[in-house]
């Protein structure tokens, strides 16, 4: 399936889409296996059950602790995790971050990323939508995809972080679509993944650079946030072009 076509077709058509290709060409739960039998299922890639689970899991931790600056849950620690308290200091100002990149939630970036699974996109999406409409970032703020490593859509084929932001800044079922701005590029460097702390910092330094005006207020937006170093550095160069605040939002942290 070409995963452009969600960026023409309307809300209503793309999930008649999905059920039609679940009937023909069934994906199944991307957690159980069971099989999708109506278009709400289809449409996010999870039967029912797997879906209240996360849900509920969801409302279950709404209200913990968090770090007050990479946005991590805190176990043991209060205010600010272990890995922001060694950071000297931090180019964007406060990140939220979605799931765990362990046990189910690490099977569905592997369905989403990997499988290309798009049913798995749209439930990203919806829950990136109810983050980004929370408190906790202002209505006026822009949606800026941290850019990819220059070769790595050749190697895979695609960009799952670009694919989630053509979703958001489509116009929603209930409202408008929200605004994207595409205005960072990254230059040629290791991938992240080989490297260790301390190296990840310096691997990007001066290598994210603005290709345009950016926005005042700019939330970022990627899959997976380990050390916060790429965000780190997007916000650092956002700073340098003039942002005066700098979000991020990722789905996992590891």
């Amino acid at each position: 399936m070409n995963y452009h076509y969600g960026d023409v077709l309307p809300g209503k058509v793309r999930r008649t889409v999905f059920y039609l290709r679940e009937y023909f060409f069934p994906f199944g739960c991307s957690l159980c296996g069971a099989g999708l039998v109506d278009s709400g299922e289809t449409w996010r890639g999870l039967c029912e059950t797997c879906h209240a689970g996360i849900e509920r899991e969801i409302a279950e931790n709404r209200g913990g602790e968090l770090c007050d600056c990479c946005g991590k849950p805190l176990i043991s620690e209060h205010g600010r995790c272990i890995g922001c308290r060694q950071e000297e200091s931090r180019s964007f100002d406060r990140v939220n971050v979605l799931f765990p990149y362990t046990g189910k939630y690490r099977q569905l970036l592997t369905a989403y990323k990997f499988g290309k699974n798009l049913a798995v996109g749209n439930f990203f999406a919806e829950k990136i939508r109810e983050t980004l409409q929370s408190d906790f970032f202002p209505p006026e703020a822009r949606i800026v995809p941290v850019p990819p490593r220059p070769g790595k859509i050749r190697n895979s084929g695609w960009d799952q972080v670009e694919y989630l932001a053509r979703l958001l800044e489509r116009n929603s079922e209930n409202g408008k679509g929200l605004i994207v701005d595409r205005c960072l590029k990254r230059m040629p460097s290791i991938s992240q993944k080989k490297l260790g702390r301390e190296n990840r910092k310096s691997n990007l330094r001066g290598r994210i650079l603005p290709v345009r005006q950016v926005p005042k207020i700019a939330v970022m937006l990627d899959d997976v946030m380990t050390t916060g170093s790429t965000l780190d550095a997007c916000a650092a160069a956002l700073k340098e072009a003039g942002a005066q605040t700098v979000y991020g939002l990722c789905l996992f942290y590891n």
